[in-house]
């Protein structure tokens, strides 16, 4: 005789199993599923290599600037100044004293006078039109984290080719959520920025002015 013991059994439990189904889309929502994320759901998922994570910034760290700073300023103006003046002044009345007294003073010769004409004339006009550009990455490092997150970054850069040195320096303040997960930013996020590029070497010194001649230019009287 068969036993109908392990038959009932499975018949009772059989109403509180599920079949299996590898399909999220059609899984009925429950407790255990709340929570599923990419990690503990799928069949393929394989975790980033350590170096491959991103790593949070900090004093030191390495941020990369893509500068691409372009302007162009066109003004024009013109001024032209007339002044006619005329003037007279007649001294009538002298005094004269005698060590006592001060008494009245006539001029034998007549009363002195004075007159003049003043006629000036000046024209100006000025015409200016200039174009600037400059486009250029550079790598930066943060040397201060303000309180509210904002990172200081700065950067100098220099490439010298025999006698002759490029030197490009950057200094500014940007905000960490501008900063992209390749720690790239461009300038236009960064703020109090400031970019000195300058040249050395002996053709620079063939065109740069004298200090005589940059001290003419600023305090030039005419």
């Amino acid at each position: 005789m068969i036993s109908r013991l392990p038959v009932l059994v499975l018949l009772a439990t059989a109403t509180a199993a599920d079949a299996q189904d590898s399909s999220l889309v059609s899984v009925r929502p429950s407790n255990a599923m709340s929570g599923a994320t990419l990690q503990n759901s799928s069949f393929i998922y394989q975790p980033l290599p350590p170096e491959s994570l991103a790593r949070p910034l900090q004093k030191g760290g390495i941020v990369t600037v893509l500068v691409d700073y372009r302007s162009v300023m066109q003004s024009e103006g013109s001024g032209e100044t007339i002044k006619v003046g005329a003037f007279s002044a007649v001294l009538t009345d002298w005094l004269g004293f005698d060590g006592k007294s001060i008494f009245p003073a006539p001029q034998s010769r007549g009363d002195p006078t004075i007159g003049g004409t003043l006629n000036s004339q000046s024209r100006a006009d000025s015409d200016i039109e200039q174009r600037e550009s400059l486009t250029f990455p550079i790598a930066c490092t943060v040397v201060d984290l303000r309180p509210n997150g904002n990172l200081v970054l700065e950067g100098k850069r220099t490439i010298t080719v025999n006698e002759e040195s490029w030197v490009t320096y950057l200094i500014g303040t940007a905000p960490r959520e501008q900063i992209g997960l390749d720690r790239t930013i461009r300038d236009t996020a960064i703020a109090d920025l400031r970019i000195k590029k300058y040249e050395e070497g002996s053709v620079r010194d063939g065109y740069a002015r004298g200090w005589l001649a940059r001290w003419y230019g600023r305090y030039k009287a005419f």
